[in-house]
């Protein structure tokens, strides 16, 4: 393979190679793989096809595997569970596929063009939102958000021990578990089965002394909304623990932020604020606190502020507190955080920016409109039981298939005739509930697409 000369990257030329090793004082490639131990090189030819040497040829190829996919703009998408379908204004695009923001990741001003504002003006907004001071830049996804948050409140208060509900995100919990360990344990409180609502005794009788925090999502991962936050939150306090709340920004149009009802830090997922869904990425999760010493201490993320600058009248944006974080002492950091997604961060921010507090007013009521909307017709199905929990749900509700007969994963095989992805699987994550799907309905949703759906189930089921 070394001998093959690709014309679209120019390193592979012979003469290219050649000076690039001069530079680093090498004789021959094969030095720079010298501290690879011998028993674990790969000695054979890999079985690869013969490569593409024309840059159009290779996007041709590419291109026609992906078209063998099928994706959300060819199919009606009722999928959830962590990622959802938003509508996506054209700004955001136009905005974060802008050179000085594009490579926007979180580390030192080697270019900063705004970027620093930028991001500033994405936490003030997020801020606001939640009705907490002091946002972070953002993680990888809501998992990691979560987790840390966790971590900061052991920190905070000394203790090992966190109270988590039964009913979150499998995947979530098992990010949550793995940043924990092995020094922070997990307790799984509990939840009625009636409503999902945590079950306040189990709550109860498992928070204690050791508790550093109880984590609690709303809306939760099968979308019910947890109306007793409140007293959670009191519940945890007099245990002098924390109360973390993960929550998804686009409902608090119209639900409280986590801050008004006791919830010392928040946390969730940037994903429905402008940001695409695709396979493995568009994920940038958040954590959100008062602005007190004690919390700004321990958060492992960097934090943007405004201050004036030696020029009178003039101000910049850069970094609080930035001893803290491992980018300044990798050894002495609360937490380590690698590259993180900035993009994410600014693409929200311009979606915030955009929608203003009306806009999200409106979409909170209109998600919600919908969703009560699809729960009535898909109600009307023989055989389904819609809502399955007596709660009021925002975005997701529980669809029960019981009394068809017919397994999720048949349905939603079935609904891919119809040009439709069905609901998510849960009779696996959670078989005490049945034969369950989760569904999202979200403003891309129109009524004519709700009857469709109801139409395609009616024909599945017959």
């Amino acid at each position: 393979m070394d001998k093959i000369i690709y014309p679209y990257i120019p390193n592979s030329a012979p003469e290219v190679k050649k000076q690039m090793l001069e530079e680093l004082g090498l004789k021959d490639v094969e030095e720079i793989y010298a501290e690879i131990p011998e028993h674990l090189r790969f000695k054979d030819e890999m079985d690869l096809p013969e490569p593409l040497l024309s840059e159009y040829e290779l996007k041709r190829h590419v291109e026609e595997i992906l078209a063998q996919d099928k994706d959300c703009k060819e199919y009606l998408n009722f999928l959830g569970g962590g990622t959802w379908q938003h509508y996506v204004p054209e700004v955001c695009d136009t905005i974060n596929s802008r050179d000085e923001f594009l490579t926007a990741y979180v580390g030192a001003a080697y270019a900063d063009h705004g970027k620093y504002q930028a991001m500033f003006e994405f936490t003030s907004m997020l801020g606001e939102l939640l009705d907490f001071d002091v946002v972070s830049t953002p993680t990888y996804d809501w998992g990691m958000a979560a987790g840390y948050a966790i971590r900061m409140a052991a920190r905070m208060t000394g203790k090992n021990e966190v109270l988590i509900p039964k009913t979150i995100s499998p995947d979530r919990y098992l990010c949550i578990k793995n940043l924990c360990k092995p020094t922070i344990r997990i307790k799984l409180i509990q939840y009625d089965r009636k409503t999902g609502l945590l079950d306040l005794e189990d709550l109860k009788a498992k928070i204690s002394d050791k508790t550093a925090a109880v984590y609690f999502e709303n809306p939760s991962y099968l979308g019910f909304i947890e109306t007793q936050g409140e007293e959670i939150s009191r519940i945890t306090h007099e245990k002098d623990a924390i109360s973390i709340v993960g929550v998804d920004p686009s409902s608090l149009g119209v639900l409280e932020p986590p801050s008004h009802y006791g919830a010392d830090i928040a946390c969730g997922e940037l994903q429905p604020l402008g940001i695409h869904i695709n396979a493995g990425g568009g994920l940038a999760g958040f954590i959100a606190s008062r602005d007190e010493e004690k919390y700004v201490a321990e958060y492992p993320t960097q934090l943007w502020g405004i201050t004036e600058t030696t020029r009178e009248g003039e101000y910049g944006f850069g970094d609080v507190s930035f001893e803290r974080t491992s980018y300044a002492s990798r050894e002495n950091a609360k937490d380590f955080l690698g590259t993180q997604t900035a993009l994410w961060g600014i693409t929200a921010g311009v979606y915030l920016a955009l929608m203003g507090p009306k806009g999200m007013q409106e979409l909170g009521e209109g998600i919600m409109q919908r969703v009560d909307y699809a729960q009535k017709v898909l109600s009307k199905i023989p055989g389904v039981k819609v809502p399955l929990l007596s709660s009021i749900n925002f975005k997701e509700f529980i669809v029960n298939f019981d009394a068809t007969g017919k397994k999720i994963s048949e349905i939603n095989r079935d609904l891919l005739d119809y040009g439709i992805f069905g609901g998510k699987d849960l009779s696996k994550e959670f078989p005490e509930l049945g034969n369950n799907a989760l569904y999202c309905i979200t403003e891309i949703h129109t009524k004519s697409d709700i009857d469709r759906l109801a139409d395609a189930l009616k024909k599945v089921l017959a």
